[in-house]
């Protein structure tokens, strides 16, 4: 029903401009044509509007075409008010009629074929030519499901184009704006043709330069090997001399490669806390939550790294906890964490060994290497007095740090409850039931009893006595049975 309302509109509207073009209230615009010398020029067939319309001695076709298809377009638009869904449709079937195959009958009974879509390809005015006055021009049926031929590969525009009897190979590429330049020794084009009743699929294949006479339907590929000269690049943001885009190679440009492309590191980087994230997954997770491209952000570790991933750092933090959690949750964790993590088991403090895992490490397309500033701290959170980072001093045990965050706060539980996060590997350790060496940039956590209320103690105790109650029954049924 839709379908017909949309028609209905369409061609209401497109009546009604007919008409106030050539009505009174287009007077003006008519004496100004008329006064420059103007034509009658009249549009048939599979167009968006038909009838005549002025036109100027110095217009051409497709000048002419399109001030007609805006003034129609934009006159039906304005004059509809329906739901955003109905009038994308209505604003697809404006645009729906073809280029190409144009009939231009003059009144001397001269047929011109006109190509549009070939003029606005390459340019050539033989397929543009002036209007005179009473030409008329007949629009071919817009068909892209029976009359078509698509054509990919090696072009520059790949697409699916209105067939029109005579159409050779040359002419599908020249649609196609040409061979793409970037593809090399492109010799060759495979046709894959259906027969009338689709059962048979027939491949040709041909030369690229050649004349090949094509049929509605075919399916054109202009055979080429991929090209491998792509951007392939790395970011690396940090504690580096030049941080931002490195060019690589796709398969052979190493980490340390990249390092020394970056200038080197500073002396303040850390290669405990170095971290490379593989693939495109950081870059997008930035742009997309955080509208941040690393690559005009080539400082982004100094300035805002550590606040926009901090959710992905409470992911690590409770991957190994002894905390409780759902299965699902736990899933989406590690999930998160394998695509995240990838790589980053390399061990980077060795990056300065030339037959290390770290030095000859290869890089690849999309990854990012993050390399933080030196921490000579620790970092205590929880149930202390003063949660923070403490200097680091070695050789020191977690009583230290605590001591120094100002002890233990009220609710805290008990010394064998704290847990030791080692921040290369996010591991949770009790040093009360395993040694410990605290490390800089490590994290000491201090949990809270699990402090409840009031009716808890009374839903639990109310529990107790329903059970005690229950087998004090059973007792006294089993000895009245016994008597």
């Amino acid at each position: 029903m839709k379908k017909y309302f949309i028609i209905l509109l369409f061609l209401s509207a497109s009546v009604n401009y007919a008409q106030d073009i050539l009505s009174n209230s287009n007077k003006n615009q008519q004496s100004s044509l008329l006064g420059a010398g103007a034509i009658s020029v009249t549009i048939g067939g599979d167009f968006i509007i038909t009838g005549s319309f002025p036109a100027l001695l110095t217009e051409r076709v497709d000048q002419f075409v399109t001030r007609i298809y805006d003034q129609t377009k934009e006159r039906v638009l304005a004059n509809l008010s329906i739901e955003p869904q109905l009038l994308f449709k209505v604003k697809k079937q404006l645009d729906d009629y073809s280029l190409r195959d144009i009939k231009l009958k003059r009144a001397n009974g001269e047929v011109i074929t006109i190509d549009l879509l070939k003029f606005r390809t390459n340019g050539n005015l033989t397929n543009d030519p002036y209007l005179k006055n009473d030409d008329v021009l007949i629009f071919a049926p817009a068909d892209l499901v029976r009359n078509f031929f698509t054509i990919s590969g090696a072009v520059n525009k790949p697409g699916k184009f209105h067939y029109v009897d005579g159409d050779k190979l040359s002419d599908a590429i020249d649609l196609a704006q040409g061979i793409n330049k970037a593809y090399e020794n492109v010799d060759s084009v495979k046709i894959d043709r259906l027969s009338y009743d689709g059962e048979k699929l027939t491949s040709i294949i041909v030369p690229v330069n050649s004349d090949f006479a094509l049929q509605r339907g075919d399916r054109i590929v202009v055979l080429a090997k991929e090209t491998e000269r792509k951007e392939f690049s790395v970011y690396v943001v940090g504690e580096v001399n030049m941080p931002g885009e490195i060019p690589i190679s796709k398969e052979n440009t190493t980490l340390k490669q990249v390092i020394e492309a970056a200038g080197g590191l500073k002396p303040t980087a850390s290669l405990v806390n170095m971290k490379l994230f593989t693939g495109n997954i950081i870059p997008m997770l930035l742009e997309q939550q955080f509208g941040i491209k690393i690559k005009d952000n080539p400082d982004i570790t100094e300035l805002q790294l550590p606040d926009k991933l901090i959710k992905l750092e409470d992911l690590a933090m409770s991957r190994m906890s002894n905390m409780t959690y759902e299965d699902t949750g736990y899933f989406y964790i590690e999930n998160r964490l394998r695509i995240l993590n990838e790589g980053s088991a390399v061990d980077f403090t060795k990056l300065n060994d030339d037959s290390s895992q770290a030095s000859n490490y290869i890089v690849h397309n999309g990854d990012v290497i993050i390399v933080p500033r030196k921490i000579h701290k620790v970092y205590v959170f929880g149930q202390v007095v003063n949660p923070g980072y403490i200097n680091y001093k070695t050789g020191e045990d977690f009583r230290y740090y605590i001591r120094k965050a100002g002890g233990y706060g009220e609710y805290a539980e008990s010394e064998s409850d704290v847990m030791v996060i080692k921040n290369a590997t996010k591991n949770w350790i009790s040093p009360t039931e395993k040694k410990v060496t605290i490390e800089e940039g490590d994290y000491i956590w201090v949990p809270k009893k699990q402090l409840r209320p009031f009716n808890w103690y009374v839903g639990t105790i109310g529990n107790y006595l329903g059970i005690v109650a229950s087998a004090a029954t059973i007792i006294l049924l089993l000895l009245q049975f016994k008597k």
